[in-house]
């Protein structure tokens, strides 16, 4: 907003080459109020002047020796870069007036003045030229800003593919580091195939398995799925690992292992972190003993009589209840049984259609193909899972265990 003590304050030259004049005009414009008004009676020093002082207004005589006036608006719009010149002319030539607008003048006023004249003509003509700088420090102001912004908008969007690389090098580091926590090769156990298959998703997941010669010939086995998804999940997927592989090596009960395991995940997880897990021990004999804690139902395909059996959860998941306790169920495998233990990634993976894979499909796949063992059990599972899925991403880690009784 501009003031009257702006315009006021504003910078005046005058220039004729008559002194009278100079001191008439001067007079009226201090005796008005203006504080910061210089003449010259030298066209020639129009320009410079005007360089070193940046008038707002100049009051110009046009019939002057040296440079006319119109001389002198010519420099002075070469000096301009937005071709604003803030001229009045004062002439006493009628015919010249035209010519004077034309040529870049905001106004005129005739000799002999009239002194009220006069000073409205020059507030009007500073208010318009203040105005007209304080528009273009405004723009300046608004180009610089939208510069910064722009500016800051690129480096925020630099930033963010750095971060996003970042974080995709993290993420495929932490995955690595999941995938290097499952076993490599599955066991060669006396009397027994193994088999073991893990998709994991893009993101990171929380299945994992394992396997464990113990003291007494037999050998333990455990697929676990923990609930969540991303860094959490393989973080807590980790704990769950090192706590059971810990305990189980220093040769506690499978049982009182899960039961130590649970209090600890109960204390240490995160709200709504929990595992399902089904463990099971086998001796090269076939007898064994499971403890399902809220799995997924295992398949048990007899050998002897074709028929498929559910190895059922009978227990809390862990982390979820501290109260909760767990106890082991016998079992037993005949040559030729074979077991399908699996995390619901499984059962849950999507088609294109969004359609899922489902337990009849599975089902079906294990009565079907059992007979011929384990081995081809697994290729028909892994490729059913292929074709079904037809490369759409998965929400879920698909992972099985098979173990077969060969003899």
């Amino acid at each position: 907003m501009i003031t009257s003590a702006d315009i006021l304050n504003a910078k005046i030259l005058i220039v004729d080459d008559k002194e009278a004049n100079v001191a008439l005009v001067e007079g009226v414009l201090r005796v008005a109020g203006y504080s910061d008004v210089h003449s010259t009676t030298d066209s020639s020093e129009v320009c410079l002047l005007h360089s070193k002082n940046h008038f707002s207004l100049i009051l110009l005589d046009l019939h002057m020796p040296g440079l006319n006036g119109f001389e002198v608006m010519d420099g002075l719009r070469a000096m301009e870069a937005d071709g604003y010149l803030p001229v009045l002319v004062i002439t006493a030539q009628p015919d010249h007036k035209l010519r004077a607008l034309a040529a870049g003048a905001k106004d005129f006023i005739s000799k002999p003045f009239d002194i009220a004249e006069l000073r409205v003509r020059v507030h009007n003509i500073l208010e318009v030229r203040l105005l007209h700088l304080a528009a273009k420090h405004h723009g300046r102001m608004l180009e610089a800003t939208v510069r910064q912004l722009e500016e800051s908008r690129e480096e925020l969007r630099l930033k963010a593919i750095e971060e996003r690389r970042q974080t995709e090098r993290e993420m495929a580091l932490a995955l690595q580091t999941q995938q290097s926590l499952l076993p490599r090769t599955v066991p060669l156990i006396e009397n027994f195939h193994v088999h073991a298959f893990n998709q994991p998703t893009r993101n990171l997941g929380g299945d994992f398995y394992d396997f464990l010669e113990l003291s007494s010939r037999e050998w333990l086995g455990v697929l676990a799925d923990v609930s969540g998804k991303g860094l959490p999940a393989a973080l807590f997927s980790s704990m769950v690992l090192g706590a059971l592989n810990m305990e189980l090596r220093l040769g506690t009960e499978p049982h009182e292992v899960l039961n130590r395991a649970n209090k600890l995940f109960c204390e240490r997880s995160l709200p709504a972190q929990f595992v399902t897990l089904f463990l099971f021990v086998l001796s090269p004999e076939g007898v064994g003993r499971f403890i399902s804690a809220g799995h997924t139902p295992v398949y048990l395909f007899r050998a002897a009589t074709g028929r498929l059996e559910s190895l059922v959860s009978d227990a809390y998941m862990l982390g979820m209840f501290e109260f909760a306790t767990y106890r082991p169920r016998r079992f037993r495998m005949e040559r030729g049984d074979i077991m399908v233990i699996y995390s619901d990634g499984l059962t849950k993976a999507e088609n294109p259609q969004r359609e899922l894979f489902g337990d009849d499909q599975l089902i079906e796949i294990i009565r079907r193909d059992a007979p011929a063992g384990s081995q081809a059990v697994k290729k028909s599972l892994t490729r059913a899972i292929d074709e079904f899925t037809q490369g759409s991403p998965q929400a879920d880690d698909v992972t099985f265990v098979i173990v077969e009784k060969y003899r």
